[in-house]
């Protein structure tokens, strides 16, 4: 009653190529765009300065007057201003595209 060898399944040698593709897979398909969308949204907080035209993460468009280390002042009308943290800005807008709005 002999076994094959193949019978045992893939070994130790095996097993860690799978490892070690499965965490090649993870490193490419999630970590790294993650991040890298994470330093770019640093990058863009970094360089938000007045006179900036941006859009929030809620949908919200205005003119920065004023920035803080936290906080930004956003001009969304005329004579209304609304104060919202940096980290709710999701881009940063051509300039002069609020007045094409």
């Amino acid at each position: 009653m002999a076994q094959d060898a193949s019978g045992q399944g893939m070994g130790v040698i095996g097993q860690i190529i799978f490892f070690a593709g499965f965490i090649l897979i993870f490193y490419l398909l999630i970590w790294r765009p993650q991040s890298k969308r994470a330093k770019e949204h640093k990058a863009l907080m970094a360089g938000l300065n007045k006179g900036d035209e941006v859009v929030t993460s809620g949908g919200v468009a205005g003119k920065i007057t004023k920035v803080t280390d936290d906080f930004i002042v956003l001009e969304v009308a005329d004579n209304v201003e609304m104060t919202v943290q940096k980290v709710a800005v999701a881009s940063a807008l051509p300039k002069g595209t609020l007045k094409d709005i």
